[in-house]
């Protein structure tokens, strides 16, 4: 049975973070906590068995993450991207595409780019990683041109794929979230039940529009803005190197490649379906055959020779590195803690006794806190849907209220957690770094926090009484 101690791999992954600024050695140390704690769990074995097979068992995790293939997928199409960026903009595709904007007055000030990044994040709706990825990719040059903070354009992007998806559900999610609830006799159908929290959903709903009042006013707060004003002294940041004579096709067709590509392969792999579709597989096939045409392209118009390619290739995946390990060290320990019962543990304190009006109010703070803790919206669904679900059949709770409180919550955690590998991609996107991204995101993520969860304190007693 899970207890308290099963929250001290993410409070120390969090205090590291805060105090030595590595995410990388607070993530390995997080993983070791976990695994020491999962020997602890047989007393049968001495202290110096537990100092040895801790560091072993720690690497050992990051192996069994890599045996999923799906895990291998994302961290694969991770490397894929940082290839394809490089060719977009190395040969000056980003550059003569952003100058082709301006012209056409698309692009015409800040407002204006920050709204291209924000449409697109909303438009782009089958899949999270495909939002940030192809409204990042866009986006960068165009906040370059405006000198606008890589932080912020983090933020957009970020803010506007995970809510989206939430909202929209014609994708994986809403599948996913069906299938949950498959199981329990409701009062109402699932898909009606899905539905109905649509309107529901608070913390995505008030999250889009604080992005969208950042974009509209220009006015960033908080971290955020010291990170616009150390900007505006340097008078650049990111400086890119780029060959004068480039097109615009350079970026637009691998671009459109990689969209059209995702929805192709998500019907392909959903054998039809796209909310059946496997978006981890449908991501790789769509990153790589991006960089085959990208890399044609090149060849054909003679930009560059196979070998100055695939060296260029490399490089880009190289400039990823970093937050590809972020990535695998997220799901080591995202995987280590659900063995150890953490979100489990956090969620029994809803079913203790508890007022009926505040049910989705506290159901909103586990979401929240299990997500953040496990970086994983996903996985903090598996964990409350069973919960809050049998409420619904046992005391009539009104099960749309409900199920938008759960989904809220996870997507809060998810958005904003340095250990969630949303936020790593998101980085990775936009080319930000992670604590960066991290620091400037939180308090915007913070105050639409509270404003749901005080709506959903206002919805429970309006709705329950």
């Amino acid at each position: 049975m899970a207890d308290w101690t099963s929250l001290l791999p993410a409070i120390l992954a969090i205090s590291v973070v805060l105090w030595r600024k590595e995410v990388i050695l607070a993530l390995l140390l997080a993983i070791a906590c976990a695994e020491t704690l999962l020997f602890l769990q047989h007393p049968e074995h001495s202290l110096l068995a537990v100092l040895l097979h801790a560091p072993v068992n720690t690497v050992e995790r990051m192996i069994t993450v890599t045996s999923s293939a799906d895990n291998s997928r994302i961290l694969l199409f991770s490397l894929l991207i940082g290839a394809l960026m490089l060719y977009m903009r190395a040969y000056g595709g980003v550059s003569a595409l952003v100058q082709y904007l301006v012209q056409k007055g698309v692009a015409r000030s800040k407002r204006q780019a920050g709204l291209i990044s924000y449409l697109i994040g909303i438009l782009v709706f089958i899949e999270s990683n495909l939002s940030v990825l192809t409204a990042g990719i866009v986006s960068r040059g165009l906040y370059d041109k405006f000198k606008m903070s890589r932080a912020r354009l983090a933020y957009v992007i970020d803010s506007t794929s995970a809510p989206v998806c939430i909202l929209v559900l014609l994708n994986g999610w809403g599948a996913y979230i069906l299938g949950l609830l498959g199981n329990y006799q409701l009062p109402e159908s699932a898909v009606s039940v899905l539905i109905g929290s649509i309107v529901l959903n608070f913390y995505a709903i008030f999250t889009l529009l604080m992005v969208l009042y950042t974009i509209w006013t220009d006015k960033v707060h908080g971290p955020m803005r010291q990170s616009e004003l150390a900007l505006q002294q340097l008078h650049h940041e990111h400086s890119e190197i780029e060959e004068p004579a480039g097109k615009k096709r350079y970026m637009l067709l691998p671009l459109l490649t990689l969209v059209g590509g995702m929805v192709g392969f998500m019907l392909w792999t959903g054998n039809g379906s796209l909310t059946d579709g496997s978006g981890a597989k449908a991501a790789l096939y769509a990153t790589t055959l991006a960089c085959l045409v990208a890399y044609a392209l090149l060849l054909w118009d003679k930009k560059a020779g196979h070998h100055e390619l695939v060296s260029q290739g490399f490089k880009g995946m190289s400039e990823l590195l970093p937050l590809v390990t972020i990535v695998l060290l997220s799901m080591a320990l995202g995987q280590a803690m659900k063995q150890l019962g953490t979100g489990v543990y956090v969620a029994s304190f809803v079913q203790d006794s508890l007022p009926l009006m505040w049910i989705p109010a506290m159901l909103f703070v586990a979401g929240a806190i299990i997500s953040f803790t496990t970086g994983t919206s996903w996985g903090t669904f598996a964990i409350l849907i069973p919960i809050g679900m049998p409420l619904v059949e046992m005391l009539g709770l009104p099960p749309s209220l409900v199920l938008a409180a759960i989904l809220s919550g996870g997507i809060w955690g998810d958005h904003c957690s340095p250990i969630s590998d949303t936020t790593a991609v998101s980085s990775v996107a936009s080319g930000c770094d992670l604590l960066e991204h991290v620091r400037t995101q939180l308090p915007y993520a913070l105050f639409c926090g509270a404003l749901a969860w005080l709506a959903f304190v206002i919805a429970g007693w309006w709705m329950i009484g």
